[in-house]
């Protein structure tokens, strides 16, 4: 079946999209997995495509306020046959009828070379920041992915990309055992891109206790038993270019060493272009393996040319210029290893073990967990965490990001770990930031003394780790919790204004200066239920968070006096005396006696800011808010 290609103005607007056959499918810039959300020209809904096995139908849907184009003529419903294209706004689609097939006979290549991680390591990125920028977009590529299929769509185009001269890009798997099929078999055939890898995917995610993943591959299996790699996904630049043939050797190769390997068939030293590949004369194509359980088999081909001039600069043909690619797609591959596994973790909810606590899961095993699951209205204590500081690290460490990555992915661990370790429920990851709660599926009594616990755990635990802090958010309150979402996908999370609230208080962590606030619920919880050699609270100010309408008194979670000295009891006392003069419109006195807490303490400069701002006097029928300006 052939494919639609879409492609934008920026080299990363695009994607490569199998049409079924005989079913129609909705293309817009919000259509779910038609959408091409980069272009505003495009409506929420803009057209219906219908593939008859022939021509494909394209239907103008009357609700779209801009027109379709198709040989520069404003057209309303068409046809068009593969090699043809259409345009909406700035981005157009071309149906391309392409193969991809497994190179069982590759000719050999005039040079091969492996690459350790000690040598990449040494190379450095001529221009990090683009590298940077589209590897920051990989957990959004792997979040959004609604399975295996969708991601490796997601990945064949950061790795475009990413590596700006290559020309094709695929991601491909090896299946174990069995007997080996030659290239030309139906297995290892993909039309427009899919393959019967992809229809593996789709019979893994229809069941439920078994999360998407790639063929599993052991670590004790070796690779002489595998056979077949098949091409999970793959795209080129050119969408007139001839049929994809990877290097079967070439994919085995890199697997067999767990590093990434490189081919070069021709280059400017080597003679006659033609007669080095079977079709598509690249000169060079490299394979990188993703190590990891999470995508056990799986590696990243990219194959290209070089003299080829692109973005304005001709790209050389020294094969030692590919180093910087080969780095950057190991990058790719490292980080798409630790966040897939994360994002697996996530898939396992219903699984439970790596998201409950021991004490949560002996419950669970005693009783139909359907019924401990199911969703039902309590009261929970729910705390947001979320990573500071990872933007600015990444600059400074852009010539060891596979370092960076690994301090991140530990400083994840973190939370999850303090939240289980207290009896808490993960219950989302959203990019960098975790989601906890308790008081479900068991009544805590104790809920919030465990939430501070948890809380002030990460904290310790982020102060020790250089360059990396937490902001946390603890709301207290009324929520549904247990297996919630579609029919399609479920998982166990909470749901209520009280998220919200834990999340909008783990946002002004920043304005406040705070690493932990506390809505009033959690406040006076904590003033009545915690010793203060477990935690102390300090009330902070009454405050109308930013596009909301409802006044909000915000505390401070803080160590114990024996684990935070800069912080005595005193200075606690002088800080909410001065809240009372503040809310009091007796703003001099506040200001003095603000200047008793250390000037190390940056929450007081709130306060003293604010009165400052306003040369120390209340504006008229100023009621004790203060508004915030941004979230």
């Amino acid at each position: 079946m052939p494919d639609l290609i879409a492609q934008g103005v920026e080299p990363q607007q695009r994607w490569r999209r199998s049409l079924p056959e005989g079913q129609a499918v909705l293309l817009g810039r919000m259509s779910g997995t038609w959408a091409v959300p980069w272009d505003q020209h495009v409506s929420r809904r803009h057209a219906r495509l219908l593939w008859s096995g022939k021509r494909l139908e394209v239907v103008r849907l009357p609700e779209t306020r801009n027109p379709i184009f198709l040989r520069g003529k404003e057209v309303e419903r068409f046809t068009i046959e593969p090699g043809e294209h259409f345009v909406i706004g700035q981005t157009s689609f071309t149906l391309a009828d392409q193969r991809v097939n497994i190179s069982v006979e590759a000719p050999q290549p005039v040079q091969q070379q492996s690459f350790s991680a000690q040598s990449l390591r040494q190379v450095q990125f001529r221009n990090p920041d683009h590298r940077i920028e589209v590897l920051s977009r990989l957990p959004d590529v792997i979040s959004g992915a609604a399975g295996d299929e969708e991601l490796c769509l997601r990945l064949v185009g950061m790795l475009l990309a990413g590596v700006p001269r290559a020309d094709a890009a695929a991601v491909v798997a090896v299946e174990e055992g069995g007997e080996g099929r030659g290239a030309g078999d139906e297995g290892l055939k993909g039309e427009g891109g899919r393959g019967k890898a992809e229809e593996a995917f789709d019979e893994e995610d229809a069941t439920a206790q078994s999360p998407p993943s790639a063929f599993p591959l052991p670590p004790s299996s070796p690779l002489s038993t595998l056979h077949s790699p098949l091409v999970l996904h793959w795209d080129q630049r050119l969408v007139v270019s001839n049929d994809f043939t990877p290097s079967q050797g070439l994919i085995l190769e890199a697997l067999r060493q767990r590093q990434s390997v490189l081919h070069v068939w021709h280059g400017a030293e080597t003679g006659n272009a033609a007669a080095f590949t079977e079709s598509e004369n690249y000169d060079w194509a490299f394979c990188t393996p993703v190590l990891g359980r999470a995508c056990a088999g799986w590696g990243l081909y990219v194959a290209g040319r070089f003299n080829v001039e692109r973005l304005g600069v001709t790209q050389s043909s020294d094969p030692t210029d590919l180093r910087e690619d080969v780095k950057f797609t190991e990058l790719v591959a490292a980080t798409l290893s630790s966040l897939r596994h994360m994002r697996l973790l996530e898939h396992r909810h219903a699984t439970l073990s790596q998201f409950f606590s021991p004490v949560v899961l002996d419950t669970l095993a005693a009783e139909d967990p359907e019924i401990v699951l199911a969703p039902r209205e309590t009261v929970v204590s729910v705390l947001f965490c979320d990573l500071r500081g990872f933007s600015r690290e990444s600059e400074r460490h852009a010539d060891d990001l596979l370092g960076l990555l690994q301090r991140v992915s530990k400083a994840l661990g973190v939370m999850t770990l303090h939240i289980r370790e207290e009896g808490g429920v993960v219950g989302d990851f959203q990019g960098d930031a975790a989601m906890g709660f308790w008081g479900w599926p068991l009544q805590q009594r104790d809920a919030v003394l465990r939430t501070c616990r948890a809380a002030l755990g990460i904290r310790r635990e982020f102060e020790a780790t250089a360059g990396f802090h937490a902001g946390i958010g603890i709301a207290t309150g009324k929520a549904v919790a247990g297996k919630i979402g579609t029919v399609d996908q479920v998982k166990v999370t909470v749901f209520g204004p009280v998220v919200n609230l834990a999340s909008r208080l783990e946002s002004m962590t920043k304005i406040l200066r705070a690493p932990i606030l506390l809505d009033e619920a959690t406040a006076r919880a904590v003033r009545r239920l915690v010793p203060r050699d477990v935690a102390r609270v300090r009330r902070l100010a009454i405050v109308k968070p930013f596009g909301l309408d409802t006044p909000l008194e915000v505390s401070e979670l803080l160590p114990p006096a024996a684990q935070y000295p800069l912080l005595t009891d005193e200075h606690i006392n002088y800080y909410e005396t001065a809240l009372e003069k503040f809310l009091a419109r007796q703003w001099a006195a506040a200001f003095e006696l603000l200047h008793h807490i250390p000037a190390e303490d940056e929450v007081k400069d709130f306060l003293t800011v604010y009165i400052a701002e306003h040369n120390r006097r209340p504006p008229p029928h100023w009621d004790g808010v203060i508004p915030l300006e941004s979230k």
